[in-house]
């Protein structure tokens, strides 16, 4: 299997299951749940993204596209972890309120007031604060840096391949 592929799978394991004790050093609850939910500390989606660039950045340079395929979608996945989704669970929070309020009007034996709810911050339901989608980064970053450095020694088919991509470039510059 690809090694890029490992690290930033490994990197997402690693950020969901550090969710738990972070979890319960703030809030004294244990939560093993938490491994399989989305939002909180670190984002697994920066983890995950950041790795792979790194791994990238480091086995293959960052003048290549790889890099900058790389570059570019994670930081369109970490914006989106912490913006678009986030909006979308707050305007959840609105919708359900609205349909209670649809079905208090529809109901001719309601004799109790419709009350709003406040909506609660976002904890666990969609997307990621800012300083949890840049915890996810750093551990991302960190992970694919230890994965280039324990793969940095294998003798890789992309060791071979970057090598015969040079001698073609150098043939092609004789050529001309």
């Amino acid at each position: 299997m690809n090694k890029g592929v490992i690290v930033s799978l490994l990197s997402i394991g690693l950020a969901q299951g550090l969710k738990i004790p972070i979890h319960y050093a703030k809030k004294r609850e244990w939560r093993p749940e938490l491994f399989f939910q989305t939002g909180g500390m670190p984002s697994s989606h920066s983890a995950g993204v950041s790795s792979l660039t790194t791994f990238i950045a480091l086995k293959r340079g960052v003048p290549t596209v790889d890099f900058a395929l790389s570059l570019v979608y994670g930081l369109i996945v970490m914006y989106d972890a912490q913006g678009i989704r986030r909006q979308t669970g707050e305007l959840t929070l609105q919708v359900n309120s609205l349909g209670e309020l649809v079905d208090k009007i529809h109901d001719e034996d309601a004799k109790v007031e419709f009350v709003e709810k406040t909506p609660k911050k976002l904890k666990e339901m969609l997307g990621h604060k800012p300083e949890e989608v840049l915890g996810g980064a750093a551990l991302g970053i960190l992970m694919g840096y230890v994965g280039h450095v324990l793969t940095k020694n294998d003798g890789t088919m992309s060791d071979f391949t970057l090598q015969i991509n040079r001698e073609r470039k150098n043939t092609a510059k004789g050529e001309r």
